[in-house]
């Protein structure tokens, strides 16, 4: 029996590095939206839809594992992230309000499934419900003054991917200990 519960363990942890890559190139898309708030809206709009497609190409594939709890909704956030990672570098929008709109929604989605399967998690369960708040906070507050000014919608995006990137960071630091833990 403890085989099988260490190789379930093993199984669910071998991605820890696709967690810590996506943390740390949301780390940089933050960083760059930071260091560049006067640059173009296209700009913007296509750093954040890398990410965002990047980050949904992650989650549908974290949703094909047995070990991911609450698959159909990670599937779901995975393919709507997908879907406006696609748009907004395909078709950089160019009205602050439009972009604001798309990645405020983001946000609110992506921390309102983070609050949610938070209390599914034994640890981290209040840093993840931090992130989800404040995630949830700033999409709510970019949608309902999408017409707010680019420099503040800049730092807002930029925020929120570098916390959502440390977080994210911090799981695949703890995953790759658990993967270790396990051994071959």
């Amino acid at each position: 029996m403890e085989g099988a519960v260490r190789g379930g363990v093993r199984e669910a942890t071998w991605g820890w590095w696709l967690v810590l890559l996506t943390g740390i190139l949301c780390i940089i898309a933050g960083a760059i939206v930071l260091a560049k708030p006067s640059d173009s809206l296209v700009t913007l709009a296509v750093i954040a839809g890398i990410f965002i497609l990047v980050d949904g190409i992650f989650e549908i594939a974290a949703s094909f594992s047995r070990a991911t709890l609450n698959r159909g909704l990670v599937a779901i956030l995975g393919v709507l992230s997908a879907i406006v990672g696609v748009l907004l570098v395909r078709h950089p929008i160019a009205g602050v309000a439009a972009i604001a709109l798309l990645i405020g929604i983001w946000l609110i989605a992506f921390g309102v499934v983070r609050f949610v399967a938070a209390f599914d998690l034994p640890d981290g369960r209040v840093w993840n419900i931090i992130v989800a708040v404040i995630e949830v906070i700033a999409g709510i507050v970019i949608v309902s003054s999408p017409d707010i000014g680019f420099a503040t919608l800049a730092v807002l995006v930029g925020l929120g991917f570098i916390f959502k990137g440390v977080a994210m960071c911090v799981l695949g630091w703890q995953l790759r200990d658990v993967h270790a833990a396990t051994g071959p």
